[in-house]
């Protein structure tokens, strides 16, 4: 494609140096070939040790994700101060916490109507492990806004995911490719969340249309089951 358009790629530094990487001649096309097999199976690996390392974590028992802010009995005298006329953000200011750990708090328990525009989807435990096995990859688009977020603030897992998917331009922007068991695209939703929060407006957008992808596959699977 370069080569038709008239347009050349050269290697200004490095081994490679001088070498113009859109050249139709026969030994560059070989060198591109390979180079391009090498990174290929780089992120193949990367894939797949990541996908060992979920399983290996859920084995022992590890939670994907960050550790919840409050333990069970907390959360349960916060729904219960909620009910009797409590307002989130008194609560948030109780308990020392972010008002969107309240509402996930209540949203888990069914205290809320309706969930606050950053809340991961409600998921009750055990339902999804129930409905999809582990080892089953859900393909999904990671915005690119909450790609860039993650790979700073993301968990060890989190970050490795994102550099073994697959970037997708889109216009001006760009996603993330994941293929990945439903479990670590909650723990990247969930960590994007508390990202996104302390971002601007199109972060949050960004874990919004993220959120809604993993709502309906994690609908899909459970109305499948």
């Amino acid at each position: 494609m370069l080569i038709r358009r008239g347009l050349h790629l050269r290697v200004e530094s490095g081994l490679l140096s001088g070498i113009d990487l859109a050249s139709d001649d026969p030994g560059t096309k070989i060198m591109v070939s390979v180079l391009a097999a090498v990174l290929e199976f780089q992120r193949d690996m990367i894939s797949e040790n990541t996908r060992e390392g979920v399983a290996a974590a859920k084995a022992a028992g590890k939670t994907l994700g960050r550790p919840t802010a409050l333990d069970p009995n907390t959360a349960t005298a916060i729904v219960e101060a909620y009910r009797q006329g409590a307002a989130i953000k008194a609560l948030a200011r109780q308990y020392r916490v972010a008002p969107k750990t309240i509402r996930r708090v209540l949203d888990a328990a069914g205290a809320r109507d309706l969930p606050g525009p950053l809340d991961t989807p409600l998921v009750r435990p055990g339902e999804l492990d129930d409905a999809l096995a582990p080892q089953v990859d859900v393909v999904l688009d990671v915005p690119g806004r909450l790609a860039d977020l993650l790979r700073i603030a993301g968990d060890e897992v989190v970050r490795l995911a994102l550099v073994s998917g697959r970037n997708i331009r889109r216009g001006p922007g760009y996603s993330v490719r994941l293929a990945a068991p439903l479990a670590l695209h909650r723990a990247v939703l969930e960590q994007s969340a508390a990202a996104a929060d302390s971002a601007g407006p199109a972060e949050r957008k960004a874990h919004r249309v993220y959120a809604a992808r993993v709502a309906a596959v994690q609908a899909t699977r459970l109305h499948g089951s």
